[in-house]
């Protein structure tokens, strides 16, 4: 082999390593999967969800708790989709599956004006779908392909385009409490992902109904927050660590801190001046 090889083999090693490590330890932070747990991988064909289920597999197979994993695909019926790729492929790695027909794409194609973003009422059908699933076949956890940068920018999205301090959690109750939703992928970033699904020659299938649309809100908030790594390396990091650190007092939401009630607790001042403690919230006032 070759050294040129040799480096290559272990660049992969070393990124299938971390992203193992990643799921893992979103997994374990989380308690998203349960001894008996039967979960259902949301297959879509896209690398991120061959990703997730690929390091499943490898972690039902070591573990040292016992579940089972259903890959399920929901088939919009979109013109032109290859029904044959995922079928050949689950098969190939002896994977259970299953396959949801649903026409959501003619409702998606009516409702929606030509021009104007699908993903939302694409969304909610989907979920509408798989929730049902889940609940009818015993399904304990749904997991779904979502990662790290994938929750930053839906948290910019909500901040610029819905006034609000919300992302994707790492792990979900549904609001009937019917199904659990978890992301395992939520620590691992879209570039290793990408690298990784490229390596492994994963038959990606294409998403023509909405992944064309570059006028997606998404799409804009993405290339920002690329901007900024570029400039900043490790910027979205820090970022997806502040959403883990959140401190109440220090934002301006009533119904999460409560500020009318504050009051003084002043001790008797004594005759030496003491800086302030909070330097670093009020620079301003400090100084």
């Amino acid at each position: 082999m070759s050294e040129a090889l040799v480096k290559q083999q272990r660049e992969f090693n070393k990124l299938r390593k971390r992203l193992r490590r990643n799921v893992g330890q979103a997994i374990a932070d989380y308690n998203m999967i349960q001894d008996g747990d039967k979960v259902m991988v949301c297959l879509s064909g896209g690398k991120d969800s061959y990703t997730m289920l690929d390091i499943l597999i490898n972690l039902r197979d070591h573990a040292p708790i016992n579940f089972e994993l259903i890959a399920v695909n929901l088939d919009q019926k979109q013109p032109g989709f290859p029904e044959h790729v995922l079928p050949d492929y689950l098969s190939s790695i002896d994977v259970p599956y299953h396959i949801i027909e649903k026409d959501t794409y003619s409702i998606v194609k009516e409702v929606v004006p030509e021009g104007k973003t699908t993903c939302g009422i694409c969304s909610r059908l989907r979920r509408g779908s798989l929730y049902g699933y889940a609940r009818e076949n015993g399904i304990s956890k749904i997991a779904l392909g979502h990662h790290r940068d994938d929750i930053i920018e839906t948290l910019f999205l909500n901040m610029f385009y819905g006034s609000k301090i919300k992302a994707m959690p790492p792990k979900l109750l549904s609001d009937d409490k019917s199904n659990i939703v978890i992301r395992p992928l939520a620590y691992a970033c879209e570039a290793d992902i990408a690298r990784y699904a490229e390596a492994m020659q994963f038959p990606i299938i294409p998403c023509n109904l909405c992944g064309s649309q570059e006028n997606l809100q998404r799409q804009k908030i993405k290339e920002m927050l690329q901007n900024w790594e570029r400039e900043t390396p490790g910027r979205l990091e820090n970022i997806f660590r502040s959403i883990q650190n959140i401190s109440p007092s220090q934002l301006a939401d009533v119904d999460l801190f409560n500020f009318t009630d504050l009051e003084l607790e002043r001790e008797e001042a004594s005759e030496e001046k003491t800086p302030f403690s909070d330097d670093l919230q009020q620079p301003a006032l400090a100084r």
